[in-house]
């Protein structure tokens, strides 16, 4: 998909205003809590992401049910979200959707906050006002604008088809609400990036997943806990790209990739016999050839000489601890 960039004028960090807003701020800022999750230290994703993480989530119904970005609560045992007004409450994993990264979390208790209507990043064009507000009200909200809007591939297997990059960068970008001019919910924050306004661009800022990628898959999150489709195949490698070049950075420990023989420093040249030259058409290619379980055949370049690995593919959640019943 082709990308969405321009130029404009990034304002120092500021926190936003409620005469400057066309809705409640104060409203919609309460309901933006503060996460927090424990996770056993054997957990797969332990060592990567650590055992205990902090971020963001957004009450985004009566009930208590809050999203999030799913990093913050893969494997989690332990659960607690807190208010602005500092009502704490603990919670449990709902869901997690991977390909969108999305991840919703049930409040066992009453917080007081009020659900932020769902909105849309379609219409959001660069330039646009936004605000990025993480827990804790105004003193955790800041002015930004949309940068760009393109593209998206993540090392750890991961596309989307399109992001919102914002700028400034919010501090505790992990979860936090992107918040529209009307005053709905646009996007959850991921990740800090270095080139927000696009590749090759230096330009600090927050990459956002769209609200629109939660629709099609919050009634299978709720109902199973994940989305009810035969799961992509993955294969526990992390990629880099540069220049045209697609080389393995790193492995999962025990996962399809290391146990196949593949090894950190190997370029890949072919994903089942078709040649790749970026990261996100060589995830897609990867999983055109089928479902979890599937053989994936990759050529790579070792050493200067080209060999075939044929790694037998999985189901990520296989490695992956499951939620305590409650």
């Amino acid at each position: 998909m082709a990308s969405e960039t321009t130029e404009w004028a990034i304002p120092e960090p500021a926190q936003p205003k409620a005469a400057e807003c066309a809705f409640d701020l104060e409203r919609a800022l309460s309901a933006v809590l503060s996460l927090r999750s424990e996770i056993p230290d054997d957990a797969f994703t332990a060592s990567i992401l650590g055992t205990e993480r902090a971020g963001n989530g957004v009450m985004i119904r009566d009930d208590g049910l809050v999203l999030t970005i799913g990093y913050l609560i893969t494997e989690a045992e332990t659960i607690w979200l807190t208010a602005g007004s500092g009502a704490t409450a603990p919670a449990h994993v709902v869901g997690y959707d991977q390909a969108s990264g999305f991840g919703l979390v049930q409040a066992l208790g009453r917080l007081g906050v009020p659900a932020l209507e769902l909105g849309t990043s379609a219409r959001s064009t660069v330039g646009d006002p936004v605000i990025i507000a993480g827990g804790g009200g105004l003193a955790h909200a800041l002015k930004a604008r949309v940068v760009s809007k393109r593209e998206f591939a993540g090392y750890w297997e991961y596309v989307l088809d399109e992001a919102l990059f914002t700028m400034p960068p919010h501090p505790s970008w992990g979860g936090a609400a992107c918040i529209g001019a009307d005053g709905r919910l646009a996007g959850i924050g991921s990740l800090f990036v270095q080139e927000a306004r696009g590749e090759g661009i230096a330009s600090q800022g927050n990459m956002i997943v769209p609200i629109e990628l939660l629709a099609p898959v919050q009634d299978d999150l709720l109902r199973f806990g994940r989305v009810d489709r035969p799961p992509r195949p993955w294969l526990g490698l992390y990629a880099s790209e540069a220049e045209g070049t697609i080389f393995i950075a790193g492995l999962a420990e025990g996962g399809p990739a290391h146990r196949a023989g593949v090894h950190p420093g190997d370029i890949v040249l072919e994903v089942g016999g078709a040649p790749v030259s970026d990261l996100a058409g060589t995830f897609r290619s990867v999983w055109q050839l089928g479902p979890a379980g599937a053989e994936i055949p990759l050529m790579v370049m070792r050493d200067g000489t080209p060999r075939e690995i044929r790694i037998p593919s999985a189901d990520r959640s296989d490695f992956l601890k499951k939620p305590r019943l409650h």
